[in-house]
């Protein structure tokens, strides 16, 4: 049964993670929770009953039963070994996870990359949920430009965002002036 839950987790992460991406790096970044946890849970099992399996084998062939404790110490290090990996993964889910590099990068080009404005100043993400993110921008815009400009180049922004990280769900971005 352990196996083909396995078996079952490892067919789905391949369908969930990025072609170049490996399982180990899906672990890290998956923003989704369900598919590490019950990944790693089936592996810890599979190796828990191999474990247990040479612990009581040793234990019956060699007539020495601290290889059966052997075994069991080694299960309850494995368990704390993933409780602890779980604990990292599931911490950054309660507390807020800031959008990935490569992704806060796509969101900075889209900013920066408007011709009214001058500076990015400062710049916050957190995702929300799986596919949700807020996006929170200090932006220098031109000098020259009225409130009502300064309107339509935010929604502007906020449109190049979304295109280039479409999970940006909710965008808030403050004229600001740089004091560099």
């Amino acid at each position: 049964m352990e196996t083909f839950s396995l078996l079952t987790a490892l067919r789905e992460v391949k369908h969930a993670k990025k072609p170049e991406e490996t399982i180990r790096t899906f672990i890290r970044t998956s923003k989704q929770p369900e598919l590490p946890v019950v990944l790693l849970e089936d592996i810890g099992a599979e190796i828990g009953l191999i474990l247990a399996l040479v612990g009581i084998l040793l234990g019956h062939y060699t007539h020495e039963p601290r290889w059966d404790a052997v075994g069991s110490i080694s299960i309850g290090v494995l368990l704390i070994i993933i409780a602890s990996i779980l604990a990292i993964k599931l911490k950054s889910h309660l507390i807020g996870e800031a959008a990935l590099p490569s992704e806060v990068a796509k969101i900075e080009t889209a900013i920066t990359s408007h011709a009214k404005v001058l500076h990015l100043i400062n710049l916050r993400t957190e995702h929300v949920g799986p596919e949700e993110l807020i996006v929170a921008a200090k932006v220098e815009f031109e000098h020259s430009l009225s409130v009502a400009d300064i309107s339509l180049v935010v929604n502007e922004l906020e449109v190049l965002i979304r295109r280039s990280v479409p999970m940006a769900l909710f965008i808030f971005i403050e004229p600001d002036i740089s004091r560099q």
